[in-house]
């Protein structure tokens, strides 16, 4: 069987140069980077190197990086702390109806004590309006978190402006940058925020760790508690396997952003192959404009999206919609952009990545063309 993963957005498989920069500390760097003896001075190298790895591809200083399990980490460390830590100047977080539910759920978590939580809606291609944020601060607003690209339908939210606003009103600001870094720029310095989160798994390094840029100048407590590793942020000996990881997939990162990929030329053929192969049956979801270069969302009219998927096993992507004893439920994302159930129920997320191969693509639109009637 052909296997075609256009599911990047899920995760990602490791680089050549990942691996490489992991081997070691499967072999023979075995040290704890805390200590001060010979065992531990490569791992402390490669700790301090990833830490600046990190920072240079997010515009921070190394000083700024904490590294952690991953996004959802990243974002309780961040939300909840600000809760905890401030609530004496004000209760009230805004965010979105469209965050992911490593944003949505810690917020849920935190009105059963107290938190009072604005969600601003989104317009029918999935973008907030800086108006409407603005519109939603009051005097005792303390946190506003915006992801920066959606992980469903690509969309890339205004953050640069967002966090202004947030900046001179003196509330805090974070976003969760996992799906936007690497395929497109980011800097915390430019974009105006306080807390970035994001995760390995999605940028071609390991599952299980992640950063948090946490703005010079903030204070924060620790999430996990125990001896003062991380700046006193993060209990808990470094995982120096994973770290190096990271570091090495920032730097790849960099280069990539660099150098330029034809990922978003290839999701142009892509649309233009399906538009050909079903047309008037296709619907695109996301910003035409502000929207990642990798990810192409599209509902198939008449259709359900799991069943087209069963019928393409070679092709490995994601649904906008779950499917129980026979009912439909399309995702909060596509429910907050007003997509109509009827159609949203046929959707599918293909996210490509540094792998995607033109023929891949045509093969994928082959399949589908044969197996949808």
């Amino acid at each position: 069987m052909n296997q075609i993963y256009l599911d990047y957005n899920a995760s990602t498989p490791l680089l050549p140069e990942v691996i490489e920069a992991m081997t070691p500390f499967l072999t023979k760097h075995y040290g704890n980077p805390s200590t001060t003896h010979f065992a531990a001075t490569e791992a402390k190298r490669v700790v301090n190197q990833a830490r600046e790895q990190v920072a240079s591809l997010l515009g921070a200083q190394k000083e700024e990086i904490i590294f952690t399990s991953g996004g959802s980490e990243s974002n309780n460390h961040v939300i909840k702390n600000v809760f905890e830590k401030y609530q004496h100047k004000g209760k009230h977080i805004i965010t979105t109806t469209i965050e992911h539910p490593a944003v949505r759920e810690p917020l849920r978590y935190l009105e059963k004590f107290g938190a009072d939580v604005t969600y601003v809606g989104v317009d029918s291609y999935g973008l907030v309006s800086v108006e409407e944020i603005e519109q939603a601060i009051r005097p005792d607003t303390i946190l506003i978190t915006v992801m920066h690209a959606n992980n469903e339908v690509g969309t890339i939210q205004p953050i640069e402006q967002i966090g202004k606003i947030a900046r001179d009103k003196g509330i805090f600001f974070h976003t969760d940058a996992a799906q936007s870094i690497g395929k497109v720029p980011v800097n915390v310095k430019e974009q105006n925020v306080d807390f970035l989160s994001l995760a390995g798994h999605k940028l071609y390094a390991p599952k299980g760790v992640g950063a948090l840029y946490v703005r010079k100048g903030v204070s924060l407590d620790s999430y996990i508690h125990g001896a003062g590793h991380e700046n006193g942020l993060r209990a808990g000996t470094e995982n120096v396997l994973l770290i190096a990881g990271l570091g090495a997939a920032c730097e790849q990162a960099s280069q990539h952003l660099i150098q330029g990929t034809n990922v978003g030329e290839l999701k142009s053929y892509f649309l233009s192959l399906l538009l050909q192969a079903f047309p008037n049956q296709i619907r695109v979801n996301g910003h035409p404009e502000a929207c990642l270069p990798n990810t192409l969302n599209v509902s198939f009219l008449h259709h359900i999206g799991q069943e087209i998927l069963d019928k393409v096993p070679e092709v490995a992507a994601s649904t906008g919609s779950a499917c129980h004893s026979g009912e439909v439920t399309l995702s909060p994302v596509l429910k907050a952009m007003g997509v109509h159930p009827e159609d949203g129920k046929g959707t599918i997320r293909f996210s490509l990545g540094l792998q995607t191969t033109k023929e891949e693509l045509e093969k994928v639109v082959e399949f589908l063309e044969q197996r949808i009637t």
